[in-house]
């Protein structure tokens, strides 16, 4: 996900990770990289202009100071380079913000809203999404089944509301999806839904007829607002269309589609800068809870590689129950963590979306996460399956000839099944020296993870146990293999101590 963006910044970044200071040499060569990297993206070529101007002027024209306070009031050291990275995060979130995603309310404080847009975007998905997460805030919302010239896109909403169970208002057959929108505000009002979603029809292009339709819906049924619905893999040509429609229609916002499979990002970049239309929401995925309200903040610290901490942890508590995350927590710190556990923690990183994705959020992983194999999950759920339940709270008892019926019984190899509680055993000791009066309980603030700060702990940890292909394997060989040295040298020396006892005896 907009690899071509980040790869530029992360190579002006490199550029002046040694400088003492930023000059106007460094810095031009610096931001040559960026440029490069945001044409490519397909970036508007004014936007990109106008962009590095306001960064070489901030970056040459402010004082750069080396040493800053943190929260606690420590001091820690600065470099250019840093300095550099944080004007990039701001002059990227003022690029593309700010934004307001809360949806205005109409007549008797219902919220209705109306997407458009071309054919082929996902409106209808789009539609069904934005009923589930005004559903997910506590309204009763309906969906208006306003395309009737696409095949089956009646059947395709009726079904989408079937899933999330969102009653699905559609019109006789001949009846104008104007007078199709109207019925349907009035059944609202009728039976008491609060929130309205209108899917319209598209086009494959912007046209006087589409127009004509979409303005006699507005002026039926008055939504409150008014969303474009954007491909993001159509670059700058979505900044095209979404001018194109903000000339005839009033737009309140975009839907920007298919994030997730963009590599270049020019659209999410651009598109507020062009037309002063801002996006509200994201669409990330298939999957009917994979749109999530636009941070600029957020995506311009993945673009910078800084991950998106505030994200993760918005996806970790629409799926986790408190609680139960607290009492994982403190068994993980506590050393007394289980495959069960383990499966629990792979389920729940299942609910946040693709691994690559919850991988993408975290800070310093974002070249990991394209590494990712997904099938990773799958293949130690498996496993994990194939256990009995006291090999699964006591993986110590697994032996070579457990390991084999194991691995028969998953369809793996009996390595993976070895490599895989090795890797369990290495987490949970490093873990249990930690927590449980160890390393972390000494660390001032620390000591309250097990109480319920580290509740997003436990849930990270899965993904060192699956980093086969990455780094994460060796690190925990490393720490493991540390930890085992420390051990012997601690008793060397006592061994040495009880020699030297008994020779004074």
């Amino acid at each position: 996900m907009l690899e071509i963006l980040s790869r530029g910044f992360k190579s002006a970044h490199e550029r002046l990770s040694g400088v003492r200071e930023l000059t106007e040499q460094n810095v031009d060569e610096a931001l040559r990289d960026v440029r490069m990297s945001l044409l490519e993206a397909d970036v508007d070529f004014q936007v990109v202009k106008d962009f590095l101007g306001r960064v070489k002027e901030r970056g040459l024209g402010e004082k750069v100071e080396t040493r800053v306070k943190d929260a606690r009031g420590r001091s820690h050291r600065v470099t250019p380079g840093q300095h550099f990275v944080r004007i990039c995060e701001e002059e990227l979130t003022a690029l593309m913000g700010p934004v307001d995603t809360e949806l205005r309310r109409g007549r008797g404080g219902v919220v209705s809203v109306m997407l458009l847009g071309l054919q082929g975007v996902g409106k209808t998905t789009v539609a069904a999404k934005l009923a589930r997460h005004l559903k997910s805030e506590g309204r009763r919302p309906l969906l208006v089944a306003a395309d009737v010239y696409r095949p089956a896109a009646v059947l395709q909403l009726q079904q989408l509301g079937a899933k999330i169970e969102v009653p699905v208002h559609a019109g006789a057959e001949g009846e104008s999806p104007a007078a199709i929108c109207a019925a349907a505000e009035e059944r609202a009002r009728r039976e008491g839904f609060d929130a309205i979603v209108y899917d319209t029809a598209g086009r494959l292009a912007i046209d006087d007829e589409l127009m004509r339709e979409l303005e006699e819906i507005t002026e039926s049924s008055s939504p409150a607002n008014t969303l474009l619905v954007c491909d993001a893999l159509m670059g700058r040509d979505a900044v095209n269309v979404a001018r194109g429609f903000s000339e005839r229609l009033r737009l309140d916002g975009l839907v920007l589609t298919k994030l997730d499979g963009d590599a270049r990002g020019g659209a999410a970049l651009a598109v507020k800068a062009v037309t002063g239309v801002p996006i509200k929401f994201l669409g990330t995925g298939e999957m009917l809870d994979r749109l999530e309200a636009f941070r600029p903040e957020g995506l311009a610290s993945r673009i910078l590689g800084m991950g998106d901490i505030v994200g993760l942890v918005q996806d970790f508590e629409a799926v986790v129950d408190a609680k139960q995350a607290e009492e994982d927590a403190e068994r993980l710190l506590r050393g007394r963590f289980g495959m069960d556990d383990l499966l629990k923690q792979l389920r729940t990183i299942q609910k946040m979306g693709p691994l690559s994705e919850v991988l993408g959020k975290l800070p310093m992983f974002g070249s990991l996460a394209e590494q990712v194999d997904e099938r990773e999950l799958g293949k130690v759920e498996a496993i994990i399956h194939s256990m009995t339940p006291a090999e699964r709270s006591r993986p110590e008892l697994i032996d070579k000839s457990r390991a084999a019926r194991i691995a028969r019984g998953s369809g793996r190899r009996s390595k993976e099944v070895t490599d895989l509680v090795t890797r369990f055993s290495q987490m949970r000791e490093m873990m249990g020296s930690l927590g449980g009066g160890g390393l972390l309980s000494k660390i001032p603030g620390i000591g309250r993870l097990a109480g319920g700060g580290a509740a997003g702990l436990g849930d990270l940890d899965p993904s060192a146990l699956l980093a086969a292909g990455g780094g994460g394997n060796r690190r925990l060989r490393r720490a493991g293999q540390a930890k085992h040295r420390s051990q012997q040298k601690r008793k060397r020396k006592e061994a040495r101590k009880s020699r030297r006892k008994g020779r004074r005896k």
